[in-house]
């Protein structure tokens, strides 16, 4: 290559691999400063400058003017700048410019003329030899190809959570390397669908998950297994959902399997889910098709939490909700004939709509629930001044156990017609605790607790010291044996 095209060949270089020529021309340069230090040695000191009148690197070397006994290669005394008439002062820096090129071979001689012992003393004329030559390679490719990542870094470091579409090229140790025009991304055995498979050639769809820039291969992950792809697909696919004039709240996934999505509407006039649907089910069709047939379910979203759990535990129906606030917890009742309907094919409904809406849910056939709210109140009903028809109004107003009963607060208890007075309510509440201690009082407990602690304070020390002892002759004792 001849050093007047080396302009041009930064300026294609630059083209095809979409780098800044600036880049180019700082890999040349320390490219060229790699391979003179490999040359003259290490200890030396060189600048290299790309001159764009020549198209060439000029190297020059840098040695500083000391008083004396200056060091081979990295200095040159007073005298010796005097002597080839360099005007300099102390701790100046010359440089003085390094041949390194068959074609130079003119311009060393008329140098060697003037500085030849000088130069000569510093060691500089010397052609690069084919280790320089290559250690010079191995820098501009490895900076071109940095330069490369940091580009496809800054293109796509912006786009995390966006759907791409690219090309499968080829499978590795499971892996499929997706080509995506400018650059190639990869989809991770861990972001792939079991039951989904591609082919060289295949066209695929997948969300940006991350970009890795200390990665040896390629940068650019992607997943088709995390829930952002089914949100993007619908985005793609319903232009409501573009406009921001439907919103998708929250969506959960099981993939390859079923998803559920919770969508609102700022606009009363559009309906959420039918938009999503589209016309005889055309938009969420495509993303099902997309999906390689996950089913998909749509849910209306819904500000009170109770209503939003039922539409998502839909298709079953809820017959009562208990809500646990402290807790974030739902007990959903429904029909016994839609239990299993409910719960899902091993729990994935349930699972799935909890998911969805952040609250752990808990699914109770009706005629279960009957039978544990009637052995509820036949043990409240049991209580000391409780009857069939209170223990029933006290399970009503929120009390549905003795254990309840026990830690209720009296004023609020009081507040029951049926029992009226504070007076009334601490009966109730003493009876349910004689009942959780099995018929006997809080005073006799009580009593029975004290007598204890009595007796153990009255148990003299001395007793303590002869069991000690005891203890010893028994363990010598059986020693005893054991050499016997």
């Amino acid at each position: 290559m001849q050093a007047a095209n080396l302009s041009m060949v930064i300026e294609q270089v630059g083209r095809d691999k979409d780098l800044d020529p600036n880049v180019l021309i700082q890999a040349l340069e320390q490219a060229i400063t790699t391979a003179a230090l490999k040359t003259f040695g290490s200890i030396r000191s060189f600048e290299a400058k790309f001159n764009k009148e020549t198209g060439s690197v000029d190297l020059h070397l840098i040695v500083t003017v000391v008083e004396d006994d200056p060091e081979e290669g990295v200095e040159i005394s007073m005298a010796q700048a005097e002597e080839f008439g360099i005007e300099a002062e102390l701790g100046d820096e010359l440089l003085f410019q390094v041949f390194y090129r068959d074609e130079d071979s003119d311009r060393a001689k008329e140098q060697d003329e003037q500085y030849g012992t000088l130069i000569d003393l510093q060691g500089a004329h010397k052609h690069f030899g084919r280790i320089a030559a290559q250690t010079a390679k191995q820098v501009i490719y490895q900076r071109v190809r940095e330069a490369e990542r940091d580009n496809i870094y800054n293109e796509f470091k912006e786009r995390k959570g966006e759907l791409i579409t690219g090309i499968v090229r080829r499978f590795e140790r499971g892996n499929l390397i997706v080509d995506l025009g400018k650059t190639e991304a990869i989809l991770p055995t861990r972001e792939q669908v079991p039951r989904e498979s591609f082919r060289s050639g295949d066209s695929i769809k997948a969300l940006l998950l991350d970009i890795d820039r200390n990665a040896r291969g390629p940068q650019i992950i992607l997943s088709r297994t995390h829930k952002g792809l089914l949100e993007k697909l619908f985005e793609q696919e319903v232009p409501e959902i573009f406009e921001k004039i439907v919103r998708i709240e929250s969506s959960a996934r099981e993939p390859g399997a079923r998803a559920k999505i919770g969508v609102s509407s700022k606009d009363r006039d559009v309906d959420p889910v039918g938009a999503c649907v589209g016309m005889k089910g055309s938009r969420v069709q495509a993303v099902v098709q997309e999906l390689r047939g996950e089913k998909i379910d749509i849910v209306p979203y819904d500000d009170d939490p109770a209503r939003f759990v039922c539409s998502a535990i839909a298709p079953a129906e809820v017959v009562r909700v208990i809500i646990d606030a402290q807790g974030h917890r739902m007990e959903l009742i429904v029909p016994d004939d839609k239990l299993s309907l409910a719960i899902g094919k091993k729990g994935q409904n349930v699972r799935l709509a909890s998911q969805l809406t952040g609250w752990r849910i808990d699914i109770h056939s009706e005629s279960k629930i009957l039978e544990l709210e009637a052995r509820a109140k036949t043990q409240m009903a049991a209580v000391a001044g409780v009857d069939e028809a209170l223990a029933d109004s006290l399970f009503q107003f929120g009390w549905r156990s003795v254990s309840d009963l026990s830690m209720a607060i009296s004023e609020e208890m009081a507040q029951i017609p049926e029992i009226g007075t504070v007076e009334a309510a601490d009966q109730i509440i003493a009876g349910a605790m004689v009942f959780l201690h099995g018929g006997v009082s809080e005073e006799a407990i009580a009593a029975e607790a004290a007598a204890e602690a009595e007796a153990e304070a009255e148990v003299p020390e001395a007793p303590s010291e002869v069991v000690a002892a005891e203890s010893t002759s028994e363990t010598a004792t059986e020693t005893e044996a054991t050499e016997g």
